[in-house]
């Protein structure tokens, strides 16, 4: 164990997709990603995918699994260190190998969001023409870091943190694995627990920390912690102690993370900025993503404040811009002030319930078309087809509002937005009557 030079998250990488553990969505037979694997000849398998995740979730584990499984030359840039140049290198070659060597390429560019959109244009070529197969992974949404060219010519595949059950597998697998820790330490149930608790969901530190607690019960075997088969042993102290962070005591009954996380949301739902605050605390201590609490944050605030309090999730950004500037330890504390500021603002879930019925009625088929005294007339022509026509310009009544059809005909009397009485919505129900009595002429 003490012998090998590289980390254990990179030792254990799978070879084959059949080793990969945890995304199982999409490794299904007859998915994209093991029709591309299977494809050796670079040919109606050659599909570029864009690989969307968090950190840990396999991008680089699948990437490469799907070169060495088809056979082709793998070649892996970092949009970190690489630029135009290095590209075109690249998309060179692989025309010539191509034909040349009737050989396929499969170029994986790790961090693809950090790229410009000079950097990315210059993939286009070799994606749209074939000369590689693009393997991209990132952790940002690809709708706002991917040039939509590149996008429209990509697969996009989510990739989901791993469950429990999962990162278990994992790490028993690295325990046992002559390419881990070959069984050179035994590793108590308890301390597996607390490791994958301290992974979140993210494989690469769920190794990262057995190899540190492993490291440590070697460095700390005096005989007195060995075990009945005489090797070192990794208990829950040894791993708290070695990856320096407490461990956070859970009850008997074995509270999860996402019962912790659904205690924390249901608590500022309910109005309890006390239990909201044991929640946060909880999450913080037991190593939770600061980045993760604050996106729940924003979500609550929209989700359950919304327009009763708009100033919510204001709140709510700036603390999330703050946890990214300082993070932790400081950044607990612009946390629990948005967690407080949520839990005791006016509630009002008018706004999701706006949107997901819209969103249920377009999904529907019921949208019908844009009234034509709404539709664009700048353009040529668009006058004598009787676009705009009809139009009632706001601003030219004196109350601001005039009497006008703004849905489609089919959804004339639709209401989505139904404002409760708490907080700002009380006043926003008020005005909306009025707006609503005149534009619809009730």
């Amino acid at each position: 164990m003490q012998a090998a030079t590289a980390p254990l998250a990179v030792r254990m990488r799978p070879r084959s997709l059949d080793e990969v553990v945890g995304q199982q969505h999409l490794l299904r037979p007859g998915s994209p990603l093991r029709v591309l694997a299977s494809d050796t000849a670079g040919g109606g398998g050659a599909v570029s995918v864009i690989l969307w995740g968090p950190p840990g979730t396999g991008k680089t584990t699948l990437a490469q699994a799907i070169a060495h499984s088809s056979g082709r030359r793998f070649v892996e840039l970092s949009a970190v260190t690489a630029g135009v140049k290095d590209v075109r290198v690249v998309m060179e070659r692989a025309l010539n190998d191509r034909d040349l060597f009737d050989t396929a390429t499969v170029l994986f560019l790790d961090e693809i969001h950090r790229f410009t959109k000079a950097q990315q244009d210059a993939l286009l070529p070799g994606v749209e023409n074939g000369w590689v197969t693009l393997v991209a992974a990132t952790t940002e949404n690809p709708s706002f870091s991917v040039i939509s060219p590149l996008l429209s010519r990509s697969l996009l595949l989510t990739l989901e943190p791993l469950q429990d059950q999962e990162l278990g597998e994992l790490l028993q697998r690295a325990i046992t694995d002559p390419r881990g820790l070959n069984s050179a330490v035994t590793v108590l149930p308890e301390a597996l627990d607390a490791l994958i608790q301290l992974a979140s969901g993210d494989a690469r530190r769920a190794l990262t920390g057995l190899e540190a607690a492993a490291s440590s019960a070697v460095a700390l075997d005096d005989g007195a912690e060995a075990g009945d088969s005489g090797l070192p042993v990794v208990t829950p102290e040894v791993v708290s102690t070695a990856v320096n962070r407490a461990l956070l005591r859970y009850d008997k009954n074995g509270d999860q993370h996402y019962d912790v996380t659904s205690a924390f949301i249901k608590a500022m739902r309910g109005s309890d900025p006390d239990a909201a605050i044991h929640y946060l605390a909880r999450m913080i201590e037991a190593g939770e993503d600061p980045r993760f609490i604050a996106r729940r944050l924003m979500v609550h605030a929209a989700e359950d404040v919304g327009m009763a309090d708009p100033m919510a999730l204001q709140v709510a950004v700036a603390a999330a811009e703050a946890t990214a500037l300082i993070g932790l330890p400081e950044a607990r504390i612009p946390l629990a002030e948005a967690t407080i500021y949520i839990a005791t603002a006016p509630k009002s879930n008018a706004v999701i319930s706006a949107i997901d019925a819209a969103i249920a009625d377009v999904k529907a088929g019921r949208f019908g078309l844009v009234p034509l005294h709404l539709r664009d007339a700048h353009y040529p022509g668009a006058k004598r087809m009787g676009h705009g026509r009809g139009y009632v310009y706001p601003h030219s009544d004196p109350r601001g509002v005039s009497k006008q059809q703004y849905l489609p005909d089919e959804l004339r009397d639709r209401v989505y937005y139904s404002p409760t009485s708490h907080g700002n919505e009380r006043e926003v129900s008020e005005r909306l009557d009025k707006i609503r009595r005149i534009t619809r002429g009730e």
